[in-house]
């Protein structure tokens, strides 16, 4: 007796990235993360107002105003609102000083008024993941929503969540955001001015991304988190915790792009001899949270010019905790 068998199926291709959008002071695409120049760009004093942003802290807003162009830019947003599945899209935030403002705020009122003195419509501002949940409710999305405020590393981590749940199956697309305010409490617990922007990514499955003919724009190849640069990058290059990277995968390209802020000491780094090394986050003041979804956006702006080239971000250095790295490769490595 013969068994029939099922030819097997190929291994899906990474998760892709469609979408890219930025709310950032004097910025308008996200080429200008490179070094492009453009007149104009946003501004937080008229991109900041609106009835839709109403009663909203100041993260959720720029939030909101980065999603939006993203969403546009992957196709999922018209005039009808969200074109996508919600109940299949998730929300990853990156944020560290996201509501530090509203906490203080609310304490100092505590302090002077007791809690009889407190709004009921300001106290969701103080819970960490109001930024998902406000950009969620906007636009329907109902898919897994979390919010991550772990450090340096935070931005690249978020991209390590979407990856995660797009090829668990837990979500077709994944809209991540980093995203920092600048306030006075911000401006005091760093000693310096925050970032005040917002960056987003529309991050979905190759074969759902292909499905509906959006563009790809980049290939999320790998990502991971070490406890040191090397061990992130190595992980990341294959595939992540879990993957079963194919021979050509193993011996993938060196970087010919690493997005990093760690010092130029010389070296030649993990990226490989050839790679330059680029701060994009670096005219931006303390971006936290949002650095790495900003070398995400740069890195996708250089893929659409390269499209054979590798591209490498690292977030977290020697002084931190761990050290996330992310691999992004251009079209072709999505399929």
């Amino acid at each position: 007796m013969t068994t029939a068998h099922s030819p097997a199926r190929p291994a899906p291709g990474p998760p892709v990235v469609t979408g890219v959008g930025l709310a950032v002071p004097g910025l308008t695409l996200p080429d200008e993360l490179l070094g492009t120049v453009r007149e104009g760009g946003f501004d937080p004093r008229t991109g900041l107002t609106g009835r839709d942003l109403r009663h909203k802290d100041r993260a959720s807003r720029l939030a909101l105003r980065a999603a939006a162009p993203a969403l546009r830019d992957a196709g999922l947003l018209g005039e009808d609102g969200y074109r996508g599945t919600g109940d299949r899209t998730a929300v990853l935030v990156s944020t560290n000083a996201g509501i530090l403002d509203s906490v203080c705020s609310f304490a100092d009122i505590i302090a002077r008024d007791t809690v009889t003195g407190l709004s009921p419509l300001g106290l969701p501002q103080t819970s960490s993941n109001v930024v998902a949940g406000s950009v969620a409710m906007a636009h329907g999305l109902r898919g897994p929503s979390v919010t991550l405020c772990n450090g340096p590393t935070s931005g690249l981590d978020a991209l390590y969540w979407a990856r995660a749940l797009i090829v668990a199956g837990r979500a077709d697309a994944a809209l991540v955001i980093g995203v920092e305010p600048h306030g006075e409490a911000v401006a005091k617990l760093l000693g310096g001015d925050a970032l005040d922007g917002a960056a987003a990514l529309v991050v979905e499955s190759a074969a759902h991304a292909a499905a509906r003919g959006a563009t790809v724009r980049a290939a999320l190849a790998g990502c991971a988190r070490a406890g040191t640069l090397d061990a992130a990058v190595a992980a990341a290059r294959a595939g992540g915790p879990g993957a079963r990277p194919t021979a050509a995968e193993r011996t993938s390209p060196d970087a010919a792009l690493w997005l990093t802020d760690l010092a130029d000491d010389g070296a030649p780094g993990p990226a490989g001899s050839g790679s330059r090394r680029l701060d994009p986050t670096a005219f931006l003041g303390h971006s936290s949270g949002a650095r790495g979804v900003l070398q995400a956006a740069a890195a996708v702006a250089h893929l659409d010019g390269h499209a054979a080239d590798t591209v490498l971000a690292t977030c977290g250095g020697p002084g931190d905790d761990a050290v996330a790295a992310v691999v992004l490769g251009g079209p072709r490595r999505a399929f």
